[in-house]
């Protein structure tokens, strides 16, 4: 099962998937986890992030340069997380194709029903043959305190310079609400939204972390189920089709 945790900048997706991964471990469930962009593993991930801190000329000015470099990112580890998947683990990822959906149609001003989040579907599910999570979350959270959170951690560490999308607010705020319109209209595949997880309260995130296993363990039981009765639900469409006969 794939689960892909998603929000902008400083939301708390971090902090929501390792008490995810924590409480999954707990009840010895398998797991994997990994965070995109792939940065210091993948070339196309270090180049979209040379590109945000201004090192690769107009590069970030191309919203469909920038897309196809995160996409081929998550394509370099496809045939991967599939195989995780089908193996029983349930792989947490943080950040995944919706973000790039959500920021590359901020970024032209565009609804999410408009041609770029097609598009990016398309790249990544239909040429890159990227997976389609299982399972999406939004974690759902005011904008201006993912930006307190994101100033937070460039203070903590001097080394962390925030990137261009970091820095523009105007873009972070169109992104929040290109998310809620994915996460409203279910898509790519089902959403949960946890809204404005109160990260520094450790019994809360935990909390929600919970809520969100229930969930998890509740659609994995269910697609093993699915998988161990494939025939099931063609044994009821059959019987339905008799008694329509009948009629």
């Amino acid at each position: 099962m794939i689960v892909a945790v998603e929000g902008v900048d400083g939301a708390g997706k971090n902090t929501l998937v390792t008490a995810v991964e924590e409480e999954l471990l707990a009840r010895e469930v398998p797991v994997a986890r990994v965070a995109f962009p792939r940065y210091g593993n993948s070339v196309h991930a270090d180049l979209a992030d040379a590109a945000l801190h201004g090192r690769m000329g107009d590069l970030t000015g191309s919203v469909h340069g920038m897309a196809t470099l995160f996409a081929l990112d998550r394509a370099e580890v496809a045939d991967e997380l599939a195989e995780l998947s089908a193996d029983g683990y349930v792989v947490l990822l943080d950040r995944f194709t919706a973000s790039n959906a959500a920021y590359s149609a901020a970024r032209l001003a565009e609804d999410v029903d408009g041609p770029t989040v097609e598009w990016v579907r398309m790249l990544e599910t239909g040429s890159l043959g990227v997976p389609v999570p299982d399972l999406q979350v939004l974690v759902d959270v005011e904008v201006d305190e993912a930006a307190r959170r994101v100033t937070s951690r460039a203070a903590d560490d001097p080394a962390r310079v925030p990137d261009a999308y970091e820095a523009d607010a105007a873009l972070q705020q169109r992104t929040a609400e290109a998310y809620r319109a994915l996460a409203a209209a279910a898509w790519g595949s089902p959403w949960e939204v946890v809204t404005n997880p109160p990260s520094a309260d450790r019994d809360a995130v935990e909390a929600r972390a919970r809520d969100l296993v229930d969930v998890i363990v509740a659609r994995r039981r269910a697609a093993e189920d699915a998988d161990a009765h494939p025939d099931a639900d063609a044994g009821t469409d059959d019987a339905n089709a008799g008694t329509d006969a009948d009629d």
